[in-house]
């Protein structure tokens, strides 16, 4: 992902941050997937009493993705205002595994700028797939 499509999706997941709701843990988390149209879809963090309920900002930009008939990932953004940038949790690296390969470039910034850049392969080496029927 080159710089330009970083600052361009960056805009993006901030200008959606306040969107984010996260009354307990107060991180908020956006999230931008370009999908293979190359249309970006934006998701936030939505948390919810019962914990188990709540969900990440990339749960809710693939959905976004899915319900707009998309299937593949082409590159991912995630935003954060925390001191380092915030980097996927376990499930939505699955679950960006199901629609991304490992070469799917994930770039992680903060509000101050700060980038990690990673594959989703680095991110979730061994993903678990399930291969297609014959």
């Amino acid at each position: 992902m080159n710089a330009t499509d970083v600052e361009n999706l960056t805009i993006l997941a901030r200008k959606v941050l306040p969107n984010a709701y996260a009354p307990y843990s107060n991180f908020p988390v956006s999230a931008v997937v370009v999908g293979e149209s190359g249309r970006a879809y934006v998701g936030v963090n939505v948390e919810n009493a019962a914990y188990p309920l709540a969900r990440c900002a990339e749960q809710m930009a693939v959905g976004a993705m899915v319900a707009a008939g998309e299937r593949r990932i082409r590159k991912v953004l995630v935003f954060s205002t925390s001191r380092e940038p915030a980097t996927p949790c376990g499930a939505c690296r699955q679950i960006l595994a199901e629609f991304g390969s490992d070469e799917t470039p994930v770039v992680c910034v903060n509000d101050e700028g700060k980038t990690l850049r990673f594959t989703l392969g680095e991110l979730l080496p061994a993903a678990f797939r399930l291969k297609p029927s014959p």
